[in-house]
């Protein structure tokens, strides 16, 4: 069997997350019958990441096996002909045969040795229903500055308990932040986290936390006291999920995946 590649773009809003789900319309379950309409037979896919329900991606990284002989073309034209106008392949790459026994093969999980989110933050005193789905929102006035500062915290290798969701089931609470860049312009803010791997809620706890900081009700050094906690009770509340963007995930060159841009950003945020 052949293992094949593909790269993801959806935009999460009416999706309840990446995963398939017995009753739920999930984004998963929804490539699945695209490929297999395409195919005619079933494929199942394994991806990068797991997003939740209403979290879009700009990147996400798919492989499965299969047979089947196709062009690489044909993969991205003919699978997208089945899909949803919020769904689609954007490029395809076949990796050669899987020999189940190697263990050094690719793998769009276990072979990523970095993941990039994007959250795109409307800073307003009141909401914008035009962008409704595609930013988070928050009336308070933010000092960025001050989240600037208390995003130094994060960088390196923690034990990022006190942002992991009661049900996350990674092995480890210990990951690598390598990047917290944040940017404004006008009304938006831009946060872009760069990590060895992300809990489950981490970003948007993260984010949450740093709102706290930014609209002056923590002082930034909290964020390293949090840290220091490991307590998840201790943090800013689970933020929404409507700015958040799973932008790049990072595989050794070997591979010769196609590059997207590390400043991978979705269009609200092109500014």
């Amino acid at each position: 069997m052949n293992r094949i590649v593909l790269g993801v773009e959806y935009d999460g809003v009416g999706y309840q997350g990446w995963q398939t789900q017995p009753h739920g319309k999930t984004v998963q379950d929804t490539l699945e019958r695209a490929l297999f309409d395409f195919a005619k037979v079933r494929i199942d896919t394994v991806c990068a990441g797991r997003t939740d329900a209403g979290v879009h991606a700009l990147e996400q990284v798919v492989h499965f096996d299969t047979d089947l002989v196709r062009a690489m073309y044909s993969w991205v034209n003919g699978v997208n002909s089945f899909l949803p106008s919020s769904i689609a392949v954007k490029w395809a790459k076949e990796l050669g045969q899987v020999d189940a026994s190697d263990q050094q093969g690719f793998h769009s999980r276990f072979s990523a040795y970095s993941r990039t989110y994007h959250y795109v933050l409307l800073n307003t005193a009141v909401r914008s229903p035009t962008i409704h789905g595609r930013a988070g929102w928050f009336f308070r006035p933010l000092d960025l500055e001050l989240m600037e500062a208390a995003a130094k915290f994060l960088l390196g290798e923690h034990d990022f308990s006190a942002f992991r969701a009661t049900g996350c089931q990674a092995k480890s609470p210990i990951k690598t932040m390598y990047e917290v860049d944040i940017k404004r312009n006008g009304d938006l803010f831009v946060f872009s986290l760069r990590a060895s791997a992300f809990l489950h809620h981490m970003v948007r706890n993260i984010i949450g936390s740093l709102l706290f900081v930014g609209s002056g009700r923590r002082p930034p050094h909290w964020i390293g006291e949090l840290l220091e906690s490991k307590d998840r009770s201790l943090a800013a509340p689970t933020f929404m999920p409507d700015g958040l963007y799973l932008a790049k995930i990072s595989y050794d060159r070997k591979w010769d995946l196609p590059e997207s841009n590390a400043q991978n950003l979705p269009f609200i945020a092109r500014i």
